[in-house]
């Protein structure tokens, strides 16, 4: 019989067991009555070839039985019983079967949750056909490099700068250069831009792309058409394509949105596609850009002032590069002949110095984009991993002695069982399937709580004012990760059980008293395990406390200004409409109308809201210092208004702050903080002095310091405020990049808004607002991840509290269970009830003492890992070790107590009467 033969012969026994049944008695009864009619045709009656039939043929039940053997259909029905029992076993023992599926649940459900984050950030790749086959382009070079200005992704670290972004002629020049890869094919996240449909303004993320782009990524959009090469040419029709989401929520889904003409930054475009459901780009994974448009666009759309049209700027490098690989070609040699390509393509449009070095070419994968998230993430969600690891071997090690102590009561039944035949394994297999009967129930609710989850984390690293953007999908490979988890969960806790209960010694366990024989021997496993929950619960307190007092920490810590009352938003206005010169007017006459809203106390703008984790730095060099050699010359600025420090509330300590006195054409001034006067004029006052720093063109600006401001944190919490100097933004050399306005108002942000947005729009009705928010939720936005660690690690240890605590009742109850006759022998010959409860207290202290040394040293291993993810905390953080410490202690005392006090209460004749 051929293999797919006996796979549906197999298969058919399986899922028509009655139908088999039918054949096998069919079949039997063929044989026996033919044999009869032998024995009759040949002279011997009925009666007698019936007697014989049946002598020769034997029991029917053990022909059926051969059939099955034959069909492989004896493991089956072995499972099925084993399932049937198991089923028996659990109902039997709600409580503990209640106990332990939620345990299970709850281990399996966290780690089904971070998995589906890290999957969705380190593991899922663009949902284009081929991605392994793409390549992204970087470069290496040191740090006396040719390439000075860039715009996007860079790194420094170990001496080094990597980048990934490319200028517009050395695109076309490594294009042409390419005969190794497929056609290079470039994009650009350009962040936020301003749409208008039908005379509604808000804001989109775009991305600029070649005009080969949807050719080599080989998408095609399901509704209209790509962008094509004749697109991306200059002159060529201003045409776009949407996103799914963006085309379900500002068009629901009408199909004639093709053809539909919008504003994007204030530049007349044709809406030509939509493209397919899933597909979010060449540079995230995790979320799509609402707006592609062709690279052509990019003078009308968002011009550039200091560097004129990117496309034909050689200073600025700012694109994306990207390729799939051939068959066949190696990458080696495509590395090197676009790393001639490119050295060839900086020295014809860049004219190095002869000092400066040469940037080096590399591909790296880029079936997962640029990656943006993974090498943001990837630390904390390895951490995540490790501390929900650690509550799922918790749960199983607490399931593990509850078997424990339930195989112990069940030796009478697995004597009976191997006394009546069965072999050591198939007790083996018995108990095993009941541990992974358990497991797979545990499984199936971790996989509800593991999609709740998924679903309520996004919400959770999202900020209040922002649409969640990152949402994880269910698919195969969760089920399997899942499934995979159970199975090794089940096999985890349930192999020491199983192991036990094949050891039991029949005649032993057929006694009466076999529970005194192997009393001692049985409860140094369960100790052994309940001493691993105290450790791994001491473990993951340890790490709910450290990252707690870090959010603590950086709650307590002075931000340097009054975060109060404050009501934030930004604007973006597009160049093509506010060059430079004009938005220096536009924020001015918002301000002005911005003053005028009832409830409003003060208004003022700057070019980065503080504590926004948005930052700028430039050149300083002091008037008449001489540069140390080896030491940079930077400080961090802001462009601000004139109402700034008072809206803020940062006080003045000498001089004075902007006002209206300070134009474009005056002279230009700025205030500076504590930590740039310590840094650059230590034990001297700065009023007075000057400093040049970068203008436009390469050009150098002097300014005059005319006021001293107290330090205030700038980007984050966790740095010391960094010497910065202010400038007012009529006088700053570039704010094309938007600009930020403060409201400092009683007012709720939800009442305000809306007076918010009139006075906007009153000014042009074009400019939509943005991140409206509060300057309390913006340090909440800061602190996210922190408060997300907190909120989780603070849950993890919660719950390996209580499952320390069962652990230990259960063993505890069990010791004291099996000793009752020791217990009774103990009181008979004298001993008080305070003497057995010291007794049973001091075992359970001797426990919890063991596995809360071993736990806090491990802590303190796991601390070093992280320390970089902690604030205001030293390595040995007594408080944390000591918080952590005393209270697994107390919840081990709590939960002996109860034990304890039940040995104490036992009466003697009965303890002797217990075996």
């Amino acid at each position: 019989m051929s293999l797919f033969a006996r796979i549906r012969s197999w298969s058919r026994s399986v899922t028509h067991p009655s139908a088999v049944h039918r054949d096998m008695d069919d079949e039997l009864r063929f044989h026996v009555d033919s044999y009869i009619e032998d024995l009759v045709r040949r002279g011997v009656s009925l009666a007698e070839a019936t007697r014989r039939a049946r002598l020769e043929f034997g029991s029917a039940d053990a022909h059926k039985e051969a059939m099955r053997v034959s069909l492989g259909l004896r493991f089956w029905d072995d499972l099925r019983s084993d399932l049937h029992y198991a089923v028996r076993m659990l109902r039997k023992a709600p409580s503990f079967t209640i106990i332990a599926v939620l345990s299970l649940t709850l281990g399996i459900g966290v780690n089904t949750t971070i998995f589906t984050l890290a999957k969705q950030i380190l593991l899922d790749r663009l949902s284009v056909p081929h991605p392994n086959q793409l390549r992204l382009l970087n470069w290496i070079s040191d740090r006396k490099g040719a390439v000075h200005s860039m715009w996007g992704d860079w790194d420094n670290a170990n001496g080094q700068v990597t980048s990934t972004s490319f200028s517009y002629p050395v695109y076309q020049h490594l294009r042409a250069a390419n005969h190794q890869l497929s056609d290079l094919f470039a994009f650009k996240g350009v962040g936020r831009m301003n749409v208008t449909v039908d005379g509604n303004a808000e804001v989109v993320q775009g991305e600029m792309v070649s005009g080969n782009y949807y050719e080599q990524l080989d998408v095609r959009p399901q509704l209209g058409r790509a962008i094509q090469p004749y697109d991306d040419q200059s002159g060529s029709t201003p045409v776009i394509v949407i996103s799914d989401g963006f085309w379900a929520r500002r068009f629901n889904r009408s199909p004639s949105v093709i053809g539909k003409t919008v504003l994007l930054n204030l530049t007349n475009v044709t809406i030509v596609g939509v493209n397919p459901p899933h597909f979010t780009g060449a540079k995230f994974v995790q979320a799509s850009p609402e707006v592609f448009l062709p690279f052509s666009l990019q003078p009308l759309v968002i011009p550039h002032n200091r560097d004129g049209s990117l496309l034909t700027s050689t200073r600025l490098w700012w694109m994306q590069i990207m390729a799939r690989t051939k068959p066949g070609m190696s990458e080696t040699a495509a590395a090197a002949e676009l790393d001639l390509a490119l050295k060839d393509a900086v020295r014809s449009t860049m004219n190095p110095k002869p000092e400066e070095s040469l940037p080096t070419i590399r591909l790296d994968d880029g079936s997962r984009g640029m990656n943006e998230a993974a090498r943001s993430f990837a630390k904390p969600i390895y951490v995540l991993f490790a501390l929900v690891g650690f509550v799922l071997l918790l749960a199983c090690a607490n399931i593990a002695n509850l078997l424990l102590a339930r195989s112990a009561t069940r030796q009478r039944e697995m004597s009976v069982r191997l006394a009546l035949g069965a072999t050591r394994r198939r007790v083996l297999r018995q108990v095993l399937t009941e541990s992974l009967l358990l497991s797979l129930l545990g499984g199936l609710g971790g996989l509800i709580v593991g999609y709740l989850g998924s679903s309520a984390i996004p919400h959770m690293v999202t900020n209040a004012w922002e649409q969640v953007q990152i949402l994880p999908s269910f698919d195969w490979t969760i089920f399997a990760f899942n499934f995979a988890l159970a199975v090794v969960t089940g096999l985890l806790f349930g192999l020491a059980p199983a192991w036990q209960a094949t050891r039991t010694q029949v005649n032993t366990g057929l006694k009466d008293n076999a529970q005194t024989a192997t009393r001692r021997r049985h409860g140094y496993a369960g100790k052994t395990i309940v001493g691993f929950q105290i450790a791994l619960s001491t473990l993951l307190v340890l790490g709910a406390a450290v990252f707690l007092r870090t959010l603590l920490n950086l709650g307590s810590v002075n931000p340097g200004f009054d975060t109060r009352d404050l009501v934030l938003f930004e604007l973006q206005p597009p160049e093509s409409r506010y060059p430079a010169g004009k938005n220096a007017l536009l924020y001015r006459d918002i301000e002005a109308r911005l003053a005028t809203i009832p409830g409003v106390d003060s208004v003022s703008a700057s070019a980065a809201a503080l504590l926004s984790n948005s930052t700028s730095d430039d050149d300083f060099a002091p008037t008449g210092q001489t540069p140390v050699p080896g030491k940079e010359q930077v400080a961090w600025d802001n462009a601000v208004g004139d109402a700034f420090f008072s809206t803020y509330r940062i006080p003045i300590l000498a001089g004075r702050a902007f006002n209206s006195t300070d134009t474009e054409t005056s002279l230009k001034v700025a205030v500076v903080n504590q930590a740039l006067v310590k840094e650059f004029f230590p034990n001297e006052s700065p009023i007075g002095k000057t400093f040049t720093t970068s203008g436009p063109n390469n050009t150098k600006v002097l300014f005059q310091i005319v006021g001293l401001c107290a330090d205030a944190h700038y980007g984050n919490l966790r740095t010391e405020p960094p010497p910065t100097f202010y400038m007012s933004y009529r006088q700053a050399p570039d704010i094309s990049w938007g600009m930020s306005f403060q409201v400092k108002t009683h007012t709720p942000r939800a009442s305000i808004t809306p007076s918010l947005r009139t006075a906007v729009q009153s000014v042009d009705r074009d400019l939509p607002l943005v991140d409206v928010r509060t300057q309390q939720e913006q340090v909440n936005a800061i602190l996210q991840q922190e408060r997300i660690f907190a909120t989780l690690t603070s849950a993890f240890g919660i719950l390996a509290l209580t499952l320390a605590c069962i652990g230990i009742y259960g063993i505890m109850s069990y010791t004291v269970a099996r000793r009752t006759n020791e217990i009774g022998i103990r009181f008979a010959l004298g001993a008080r009830a305070r003497q057995v409860l010291t007794m049973v207290l001091m075992e359970t202290s001797w426990l919890a003492i063991v596995g809360v040394v071993i736990g806090l040293g491990a802590g303190l291993g796991l601390i070093r890992l992280i320390r970089t993810m902690l604030y205001g905390l030293r390595p040995f953080d007594p408080v944390s070790l000591i918080v952590a410490g005393v209270l697994l202690l107390a919840v081990s005392l709590f939960a002996g107590f109860v034990p304890a006090r039940r040995a104490s209460k036992v009466q003697p004749m009965e303890a002797l009467r217990h075996e």
